[in-house]
Protein backbone atom coordinates (compact mmCIF):
# COMPACT_ATOMS: atom_id res chain seq x y z
CA UNK A 1 0.00 0.00 0.00
CA UNK A 2 2.12 3.39 -0.26
CA UNK A 3 -0.11 6.48 -0.30
CA UNK A 4 -3.54 5.21 -1.17
CA UNK A 5 -3.95 4.71 -4.87
CA UNK A 6 -6.95 6.13 -6.72
CA UNK A 7 -10.16 4.16 -6.69
CA UNK A 8 -9.61 1.10 -8.90
CA UNK A 9 -11.40 0.91 -12.19
CA UNK A 10 -13.77 -1.95 -12.72
CA UNK A 11 -12.35 -4.79 -14.74
CA UNK A 12 -14.11 -6.50 -17.60
CA UNK A 13 -15.82 -9.73 -16.70
CA UNK A 14 -13.95 -12.87 -17.54
CA UNK A 15 -15.22 -16.30 -18.34
CA UNK A 16 -15.29 -18.82 -15.47
CA UNK A 17 -11.95 -20.48 -14.89
CA UNK A 18 -11.13 -24.09 -14.17
CA UNK A 19 -9.46 -24.84 -10.85
CA UNK A 20 -6.00 -26.28 -10.71
CA UNK A 21 -5.66 -30.00 -10.02
CA UNK A 22 -4.04 -31.46 -6.88
CA UNK A 23 -0.29 -31.05 -7.08
CA UNK A 24 -0.38 -27.79 -9.00
CA UNK A 25 -1.39 -24.15 -8.71
CA UNK A 26 -2.89 -22.10 -11.50
CA UNK A 27 -2.26 -18.44 -12.21
CA UNK A 28 -5.66 -16.82 -12.68
CA UNK A 29 -4.87 -13.61 -14.53
CA UNK A 30 -2.17 -11.34 -15.85
CA UNK A 31 0.81 -12.02 -18.08
CA UNK A 32 0.97 -15.73 -17.12
CA UNK A 33 -2.77 -16.31 -17.06
CA UNK A 34 -3.69 -19.98 -17.18
CA UNK A 35 -0.18 -21.28 -16.43
CA UNK A 36 -0.15 -24.26 -14.08
CA UNK A 37 2.84 -24.79 -11.84
CA UNK A 38 3.74 -27.97 -9.93
CA UNK A 39 3.52 -28.08 -6.14
CA UNK A 40 5.30 -30.56 -3.89
CA UNK A 41 3.39 -32.66 -1.37
CA UNK A 42 4.98 -31.15 1.74
CA UNK A 43 3.45 -31.49 5.21
CA UNK A 44 1.69 -28.27 6.23
CA UNK A 45 1.72 -26.85 2.70
CA UNK A 46 -1.80 -25.71 1.92
CA UNK A 47 -2.13 -23.66 -1.26
CA UNK A 48 -4.80 -20.96 -1.21
CA UNK A 49 -7.77 -22.24 -3.20
CA UNK A 50 -8.63 -20.71 -6.55
CA UNK A 51 -11.92 -19.39 -5.19
CA UNK A 52 -10.30 -17.62 -2.23
CA UNK A 53 -7.45 -16.34 -4.41
CA UNK A 54 -9.89 -14.96 -6.96
CA UNK A 55 -11.79 -13.13 -4.22
CA UNK A 56 -8.55 -11.69 -2.81
CA UNK A 57 -7.35 -10.36 -6.13
CA UNK A 58 -10.79 -8.94 -6.86
CA UNK A 59 -10.39 -7.04 -3.58
CA UNK A 60 -6.95 -5.84 -4.65
CA UNK A 61 -8.04 -5.00 -8.21
CA UNK A 62 -5.27 -2.79 -9.62
CA UNK A 63 -3.45 -2.60 -6.27
CA UNK A 64 -0.91 -5.23 -7.31
CA UNK A 65 0.65 -3.18 -10.11
CA UNK A 66 4.02 -1.78 -9.05
CA UNK A 67 3.86 -3.24 -5.54
CA UNK A 68 6.84 -4.59 -3.63
CA UNK A 69 5.60 -7.95 -2.34
CA UNK A 70 6.55 -10.05 0.67
CA UNK A 71 5.16 -13.60 0.84
CA UNK A 72 5.84 -14.59 4.43
CA UNK A 73 5.04 -18.32 4.34
CA UNK A 74 5.28 -18.89 0.64
CA UNK A 75 4.65 -22.63 0.38
CA UNK A 76 3.37 -23.13 -3.16
CA UNK A 77 4.01 -19.49 -4.04
CA UNK A 78 0.45 -19.20 -5.33
CA UNK A 79 -0.17 -15.68 -3.99
CA UNK A 80 3.22 -14.25 -4.95
CA UNK A 81 3.04 -15.73 -8.46
CA UNK A 82 -0.42 -14.23 -8.93
CA UNK A 83 0.80 -10.79 -7.83
CA UNK A 84 3.84 -11.02 -10.09
CA UNK A 85 1.64 -12.05 -13.01
CA UNK A 86 -0.39 -8.90 -12.36
CA UNK A 87 2.77 -6.77 -12.63
CA UNK A 88 3.97 -6.40 -9.07
CA UNK A 89 7.34 -4.65 -9.10
CA UNK A 90 9.13 -7.44 -7.22
CA UNK A 91 8.56 -10.20 -4.69
CA UNK A 92 10.47 -11.85 -1.86
CA UNK A 93 9.26 -15.38 -1.09
CA UNK A 94 10.17 -16.84 2.30
CA UNK A 95 9.97 -20.62 2.69
CA UNK A 96 11.54 -22.81 5.39
CA UNK A 97 11.23 -26.22 3.69
CA UNK A 98 14.21 -26.82 1.41
CA UNK A 99 12.27 -28.89 -1.13
CA UNK A 100 9.44 -26.36 -1.37
CA UNK A 101 11.97 -23.52 -1.73
CA UNK A 102 13.71 -25.40 -4.53
CA UNK A 103 10.36 -25.92 -6.27
CA UNK A 104 9.61 -22.20 -6.00
CA UNK A 105 12.91 -21.38 -7.69
CA UNK A 106 12.20 -23.88 -10.45
CA UNK A 107 8.74 -22.41 -11.02
CA UNK A 108 10.12 -18.88 -11.25
CA UNK A 109 12.57 -20.13 -13.87
CA UNK A 110 9.74 -21.96 -15.66
CA UNK A 111 7.83 -18.71 -16.20
CA UNK A 112 11.05 -16.75 -16.78
CA UNK A 113 10.40 -14.41 -13.88
CA UNK A 114 13.49 -12.38 -12.96
CA UNK A 115 12.05 -9.91 -10.45
CA UNK A 116 11.48 -12.32 -7.56
CA UNK A 117 13.74 -13.94 -4.98
CA UNK A 118 13.23 -17.09 -2.92
CA UNK A 119 14.93 -17.34 0.46
CA UNK A 120 15.00 -20.66 2.25
CA UNK A 121 14.68 -19.43 5.80
CA UNK A 122 12.57 -19.51 8.92
CA UNK A 123 10.19 -16.59 8.47
CA UNK A 124 10.08 -15.62 12.13
CA UNK A 125 13.86 -15.57 12.44
CA UNK A 126 14.19 -13.61 9.22
CA UNK A 127 11.67 -10.95 10.29
CA UNK A 128 13.28 -10.70 13.73
CA UNK A 129 16.41 -9.42 12.00
CA UNK A 130 16.99 -5.89 10.72
CA UNK A 131 14.48 -4.65 8.16
CA UNK A 132 16.67 -4.09 5.12
CA UNK A 133 13.68 -3.52 2.83
CA UNK A 134 10.10 -2.26 3.10
CA UNK A 135 7.08 -3.80 1.43
CA UNK A 136 3.68 -2.46 0.41
CA UNK A 137 1.89 -5.75 -0.31
CA UNK A 138 2.31 -8.57 2.22
CA UNK A 139 0.82 -12.07 2.24
CA UNK A 140 0.59 -13.94 5.56
CA UNK A 141 -0.74 -17.46 5.08
CA UNK A 142 1.00 -19.62 7.70
CA UNK A 143 0.34 -23.27 8.51
CA UNK A 144 -2.83 -23.38 10.57
CA UNK A 145 -2.92 -23.70 14.36
CA UNK A 146 0.80 -23.25 14.91
CA UNK A 147 0.60 -19.83 16.55
CA UNK A 148 2.46 -18.03 13.78
CA UNK A 149 0.06 -15.38 12.49
CA UNK A 150 0.03 -12.89 15.38
CA UNK A 151 3.79 -13.08 16.12
CA UNK A 152 4.47 -12.58 12.42
CA UNK A 153 2.26 -9.49 12.42
CA UNK A 154 4.14 -8.10 15.40
CA UNK A 155 7.52 -8.63 13.71
CA UNK A 156 6.36 -6.90 10.54
CA UNK A 157 5.80 -3.77 12.64
CA UNK A 158 9.55 -3.49 13.16
CA UNK A 159 10.23 -1.53 9.99
CA UNK A 160 9.15 -3.97 7.26
CA UNK A 161 5.98 -2.15 6.17
CA UNK A 162 5.57 0.97 4.08
CA UNK A 163 2.80 3.34 5.19
CA UNK A 164 -0.50 2.26 3.62
CA UNK A 165 0.85 -1.22 2.90
CA UNK A 166 -1.82 -3.79 2.12
CA UNK A 167 -1.68 -6.96 4.20
CA UNK A 168 -3.52 -10.19 3.43
CA UNK A 169 -4.01 -12.58 6.34
CA UNK A 170 -5.36 -16.13 5.94
CA UNK A 171 -5.89 -18.16 9.13
CA UNK A 172 -8.01 -20.82 10.75
CA UNK A 173 -11.53 -19.51 11.30
CA UNK A 174 -11.44 -19.69 15.08
CA UNK A 175 -8.27 -17.63 15.56
CA UNK A 176 -8.75 -14.62 17.84
CA UNK A 177 -7.19 -11.70 15.95
CA UNK A 178 -7.79 -9.10 18.66
CA UNK A 179 -4.03 -9.07 19.27
CA UNK A 180 -3.22 -7.73 15.79
CA UNK A 181 -1.50 -4.32 15.70
CA UNK A 182 -3.85 -1.36 16.14
CA UNK A 183 -2.30 0.23 13.06
CA UNK A 184 -3.84 -2.52 10.87
CA UNK A 185 -7.25 -1.34 9.66
CA UNK A 186 -9.52 -4.06 8.33
CA UNK A 187 -10.77 -3.42 4.78
CA UNK A 188 -12.35 -6.72 3.77
CA UNK A 189 -12.98 -10.08 5.39
CA UNK A 190 -14.67 -13.36 4.59
CA UNK A 191 -15.15 -16.87 5.95
CA UNK A 192 -14.83 -19.92 3.67
CA UNK A 193 -15.30 -23.25 5.40
CA UNK A 194 -12.68 -23.61 8.12
CA UNK A 195 -10.62 -20.58 7.11
CA UNK A 196 -10.94 -16.84 7.51
CA UNK A 197 -9.26 -14.41 5.15
CA UNK A 198 -8.86 -10.69 5.61
CA UNK A 199 -7.32 -7.67 3.95
CA UNK A 200 -5.85 -4.85 6.05
CA UNK A 201 -4.19 -1.52 5.38
CA UNK A 202 -1.26 -0.45 7.54
CA UNK A 203 -1.79 3.06 8.85
CA UNK A 204 0.88 3.90 11.42
CA UNK A 205 0.09 6.55 13.95
CA UNK A 206 2.14 9.70 13.41
CA UNK A 207 4.70 10.33 16.17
Amino acid sequence: MKSRSPAPQSRPKTTPTVSAQPGEVRIISGQWRGRKLPVLDVMGLRPTTDRVKETLFNWLMQDTHGRVVLDCFSGSGSLAFEALSRHAQSALLLERDSRAAAQLKQNLARIQCNNAEVRQTDTMQFLAGPALQQFDLVFIDPPFRQGLALPCAALLQQGWLKPDALIYLETEKELDISGLPESWRLIKDKIAGQLAYRLFVYQPVAA
